[in-house]
């Protein structure tokens, strides 16, 4: 077996192991379940172009969810720019209630989206993913104390969103 076979062998176990975590990461930052394998696809391609720095880096998939981070950011400032474009063309925008209908139905994906995008990453790295802050500021590229505040910053915001005294964390990550 040639190095060559050896990469691919290596990247077919990687891809095996992290495409689901990668497609749940894509789906809770940007919000849409269609999007998250095409951004963990795109992802992953990505790195298979670059398989030979990856697999040398000290923490592969920390670069992976960065990857998937990014082009989920892409993903999220494009949709944004299309909304201000349609914005100009209809006047007459329908009226959203930030409460829901229901008190008892809390819908935290809709927080999520609410949030910065960074703020929104650290929590969904965080609590739903259950990385470290080490292993949150690795994969975003930024500091452990900015894991820190943003985190902090971003689940008193969504106990606000939500209206809810509980743990936010709870309710984003399921964790008790």
């Amino acid at each position: 077996m040639g190095t060559s076979d050896d990469a691919a062998a290596e990247f077919h176990a990687f891809f095996e192991r992290h495409y689901a975590e990668l497609a749940r990461l894509a789906h809770l930052l940007t919000g849409e379940a269609d999007a998250a394998d095409d951004l963990a696809a795109d992802a992953l391609l990505a790195l298979w172009h670059r398989w030979d720095r990856v697999r040398a880096a000290q923490h592969p998939a920390a670069y992976a969810r960065g990857v998937v981070a990014n082009l989920a950011r892409s993903r999220i400032r494009s949709a944004v720019r299309e909304r201000r474009r349609v914005a100009l063309f209809w006047s007459q925008r329908p009226d959203r209630t930030d409460d829901p209908d229901v008190p008892a139905v809390v819908d935290v994906q809709d927080a999520l989206r609410r949030l910065p995008f960074r703020k929104r990453a650290c929590v969904v790295l965080r609590h739903a993913f259950d990385l470290s802050e080490r292993e949150t500021a690795l994969t975003l590229g930024i500091s452990v104390g900015t894991v820190k505040s943003q985190t902090s910053k971003a689940m008193a915001q969504l106990e606000q969103f939500l209206g809810v005294p509980a743990r936010a964390s709870e309710l984003v990550g399921g964790r008790k």
